[in-house]
């Protein structure tokens, strides 16, 4: 069983930088590929990236791409996303998930982060 917990949210004004992480733990891992989400309110979820876990490979919606990053901590499971430049329309409840080996979905879910930006 894997279970995700994300933490970095938090209210700021328009232009500010955040830092998202989202820490995995479980057994066994077997990590896949994890991924960000979010969803903003009477929106539908938004696929905001992710990074394959293995290879470090990482893709940004084009939405995103200009001011956002995902990497990797170097050893621990940990997601990080880097914000920057943020905006009013990234307000919203950003969640990462996990796609395992061997299966085609994001399977496990964290319980979200909410991220408000004040203009």
């Amino acid at each position: 069983q894997v279970q995700l917990v994300e933490s970095g949210g938090g209210l700021v004004q328009a232009g500010a930088s955040l830092r998202l992480s989202c820490t995995a733990s479980g057994h066994p891992l077997r990590l896949y590929a994890m991924g960000w989400f979010r969803q903003a309110p009477g929106k539908d979820r938004e696929f905001v990236g992710h990074l394959r876990w293995n290879g470090g490979g990482t893709y940004l919606n084009d939405s995103v791409k200009d001011r956002f990053s995902i990497s990797r901590h170097k050893t621990n499971p940990t997601m990080f996303l880097q914000m920057n430049n943020l905006k009013p329309e990234d307000t919203a409840v950003y969640y990462c998930a996990v796609q395992r080996l061997g299966t085609y979905n994001y399977g496990t879910w964290g319980q979200g982060t909410q991220v408000t930006v004040a203009s």
